[in-house]
């Protein structure tokens, strides 16, 4: 079967182009973090507000870019600049409420805004309903708080993500993958939990 071409092929490149540099930009920053040097940490935050800028010029012209718009590798692109635009809670609660519309007219993923919609709550110091986001400590991986921990994992069935006890392992190997692929001779983040 062959995908349906995008509306807007030209955002399209631009949502991916800059999602891959700043999750190149994101893993540096883990590779790095006992190493952080200030003048990259600038430039990163630089290009990180260059992002946002971007995002909410695209938000407040198009709305949520979802599948039809920009296809489905760039909706994934510009959720990823959303979730990670954490110096602009104002543009990350707008993207939130537009991606759960575009999730309720089928033109993007449930997920994706299960996970943005935790990172909006976390973000603003409340409990997060779905169990995506987690904290980098010297020991490791940690789960942000969340609320109503006992029924967590049906709420995240509702949403199509795995238990939670998969997840965070998952996030844990991430983790630790990157960090060794920096050079660091690490304990795996799995064996550590």
């Amino acid at each position: 079967m062959n995908a349906i071409e995008p509306q807007r092929p030209d955002l399209a490149r631009e949502l991916i182009v800059r999602a891959a540099q700043s999750t190149a930009r994101r893993a540096r920053r883990i590779r790095n973090q006992l190493d952080a040097d200030a003048v990259q940490l600038g430039q990163d935050r630089h290009a990180d507000h260059a992002d946002a800028k971007v995002l909410r010029r695209v938000l407040a012209e198009f709305d949520w870019p979802d599948r039809c718009l920009v296809g489905v590798e760039a909706s994934t692109a510009a959720w990823n600049l959303a979730l990670h635009a954490d110096d602009d809670p104002d543009l990350q609660r707008a993207a939130t409420t537009l991606l759960k519309r575009a999730v309720q007219d089928r033109g993007a993923s449930v997920t994706h805004w299960a996970h943005l919609h935790d990172r909006t709550l976390a973000n603003s110091g409340r409990l997060q309903d779905y169990g995506t986001q987690h904290l980098l400590t010297s020991a490791g991986v940690d789960l942000c708080p969340v609320r109503e921990p006992d029924s967590l994992d049906q709420r995240r069935a509702s949403v199509g993500l795995p238990p939670v006890a998969v997840a965070l392992e998952a996030v844990r190997r991430r983790i630790a993958s990157v960090r060794l692929a920096g050079g660091f001779a690490t304990v795996p983040l799995a064996q550590v939990a």
